[in-house]
């Protein structure tokens, strides 16, 4: 929301068509070329890298702590190899950082299995979850706790193994489109940047306005809107070539692979 907010404030892209859909659909419709333009997940950006331009200082990811990406556990950590472990998520990303993490940090290989992110039926037949967005931040805040489980953040994992920041997905430009299109991709980068800029400025009213429609206050939300990271500077990119290197060869991309930005 913090990205998009700002669009209504500075009347930008009202000539656009936007398409709205999950995280996962957008990024495939991106790589298939039903988009020109949009956000793509880690995975997805680094599985079609050789077709996508990455727009520079624009994406969502973290440096420390995430509060949306959560391993939730009935047991420590190293104490889960061969143990059920829940993904409530399809988001291929943040699985697939959970699983590096619990791998080589802890050296464990559960057992995973895919099923509905309701926290409390998940406990029930497993003894840990990986949880994203708004059941992550319910089951951090509110359901954990109760229950008496460890809740672990992705994004401080990450941060305190490597010492990098984390990129959840970034914006990128299809490179044909950006061929044929190049100012038309332009201002559309340039007006990310301001929107983004706008909704940090006024974040108190952002994470009011989505307080009426979300379950979490606007004092959490202003807090975890803050939290996130919205750059993709040299940091970041570091940190996408780490998770390229240690993830690639098991993943469907080069572990070296190229990550194009927009000029």
């Amino acid at each position: 929301m913090p990205l998009y907010w700002g669009l209504a404030r500075t009347g930008a892209l009202l000539d656009f068509e936007l398409t709205k859909d999950t995280p996962e659909r957008l990024s495939e419709q991106l790589v298939r070329g039903d988009l020109d333009i949009g956000p793509v997940t880690l995975v997805e950006f680094l599985r079609g890298a050789d077709q996508l331009v990455a727009f520079p200082d624009l994406a969502v990811g973290c440096d420390g702590p995430v509060m949306s990406c959560v391993i939730v556990s009935k047991l420590p950590l190293e104490q889960l190899d061969r143990a059920r472990v829940a993904l409530g998520s399809t988001s291929r990303t943040s699985v697939r950082l959970a699983q590096l993490l619990l791998a080589e940090q802890y050296g464990v290989q559960p057992d995973y299995y895919t099923c509905p992110p309701d926290l409390g039926v998940m406990m029930q037949e497993a003894d840990a979850a990986v949880l994203i967005g708004d059941a992550a931040l319910r089951a951090s805040l509110h359901d954990a706790p109760r229950l008496g489980l460890q809740v672990h953040d992705l994004g401080k994992m990450w941060k305190d193994w490597t010492g990098l920041p984390f990129v959840f997905a970034v914006w990128a430009a299809r490179k044909d489109y950006l061929e044929r299109e190049p100012v038309i991709v332009k201002k559309v980068h340039e007006a990310f940047l301001a929107s983004r800029d706008v909704s940090l400025e006024e974040v108190a009213k952002v994470a009011e306005q989505a307080a009426r429609w979300e379950v979490f206050d606007a004092e959490l939300l202003e807090r975890y809107f803050t939290t996130l990271d919205f750059r993709f500077g040299p940091d970041q990119l570091k940190g996408v070539q780490e998770f390229a290197r240690r993830t690639g060869p098991t993943t469907g991309y080069p572990a070296d692979v190229t990550v194009e930005l927009l000029g």
